[in-house]
């Protein structure tokens, strides 16, 4: 929430500014920390209609971006006090600013850094959090960072393989169904103008495909509302399938997919655990910290493995009996338990099968944009054709 300051200075200047802050306490705290004292604080006024800006804009924090520059700041020997100051000075945006100044001031009030963080839960996860404390109970902050620093770029990795490979399919799809429309929606009305006075009987396909192109031309602005309003009616049902996870649930449902989808879903329960297993927190409270971070039918089996380990069992039986194995990662696991080393294998798992997921996404685009690609060819090209056979008809009889 942003607040109206009038505050006077170190040298008794009255001076107005504007502060982000969560709450009226919290204000007042970075207002003294920057040597003001508040004469008068209220809640910013907006304008009827100003923009407000979106809390995934500029007032997110990029956290692996912010994580390197912290860690290149305490492998240069700075503490942690004294990187947030230099991120501070060196920063520009009012937000990123204003959460900095925040860390800042609650590290200056004896807080633990952790504690600090977690005091933004939107800003920083529990997951974040959890390392960062586990770091705290080794002093080793630098080796976390670097461990969620590569954590967060491996799942993005296959984030941005699989963008990248939905992109050329979809523009294919798009620039297809447009020359669909155009055809069906302008040419085969033009033309069907033309036949209509011909007097010459046509092929089925031909009469049903310009009886289609007479209907439209006789009811064009019924078509035009109506597509613009089955347009609004699919992207309101897309926004509330992707707000309520029904997108994931559909591609789970495919059966070629289906599997893919469970082993990312795996890889990627795998590489959060490893990493939080590495850093030194308890198996329990790394499961708690995932639960809330996988799909619904992965964390209902996370929840009953996690009893059964209370109850005494070992993590690969759980998994096991609750499905959240496969027979490599199985005997993975069986190794960790052996060895001692447990987060170095469930990371190992997850690193096995992203390289499967990678090859599997490369094999799956290089087989299905030919396949897209012929399937648009084909439906062009059948609607071209029947529209020409009238005309190869006629040229036939003239001859």
């Amino acid at each position: 929430m942003q607040y109206d300051v009038r505050a006077l200075s170190s040298d008794n200047l009255i001076t107005e500014f504007t502060i982000d802050a969560h709450d009226e306490a919290d204000a007042r705290r970075q207002i003294e920390a920057r040597g003001f004292f508040a004469t008068d604080l209220s809640p910013a006024s907006r304008p009827l209609g100003a923009f407000r800006p979106k809390a995934s804009g500029s007032g997110r924090l990029s956290l692996v971006l912010f994580s390197q520059e912290l860690l290149a700041l305490l492998n240069a020997g700075l503490s942690i006090v004294e990187g947030l100051e230099a991120l501070l000075e060196k920063e520009t945006s009012v937000s990123t600013r204003s959460i900095l100044t925040r860390l800042l001031t609650g590290l200056r009030e004896g807080k633990r850094f952790s504690s600090v963080l977690a005091d933004q839960p939107i800003l920083f996860p529990p997951l974040y959090v959890g390392i960062i404390k586990s770091a705290e109970g080794t002093s080793d902050l630098p080796r976390s960072l670097t461990r969620y620093i590569d954590y967060q770029q491996r799942i993005d990795s296959i984030r941005s393989k699989i963008i990248s490979a939905s992109i050329y399919p979809l523009i294919l799809i798009l620039v297809g169904g447009s020359v669909t429309l155009f055809l069906i929606g302008y040419v085969v009305p033009r033309f069907a103008e033309v036949y209509q006075g011909a007097g010459r009987e046509l092929p089925w396909l031909s009469q049903l495909l310009l009886n289609w192109g007479q209907f439209a031309a006789n009811h064009t602005n019924i078509l035009l509302s109506g597509g613009a309003a089955t347009l609004l009616l699919l992207i309101v049902a897309l926004r509330l399938l992707f707000a309520r996870g029904g997108i994931s649930t559909i591609i789970r449902s495919i059966p070629g997919i289906r599997e893919r989808a469970h082993i990312y879903e795996l890889s990627r329960l795998y590489l959060t655990l490893g990493m939080l297993l590495e850093g030194g927190i308890p198996i329990v409270t790394a499961l708690e910290t995932v639960q809330e971070m996988v799909t619904a039918d992965i964390k209902d089996s996370l929840h009953k493995s996690k009893e059964s380990i209370q109850s005494g069992t070992p993590l690969s039986v759980a998994f096991e009996t609750h499905r959240l194995t496969t027979p490599i990662s199985l005997r993975m696991l069986r190794v960790g338990e052996r060895s001692g080393e447990l987060g170095q294998m469930l990371t190992q798992s997850a690193a096995f099968y992203d390289g499967e997921i990678s090859r599997w996404i490369d094999r799956f685009t290089r087989s299905f944009e030919p396949l897209l690609m012929a399937a648009i060819g084909l439906v062009v090209g059948v609607i071209v054709v029947l529209l020409y056979m009238p005309i190869f008809d006629l040229a036939g009889s003239l001859s």
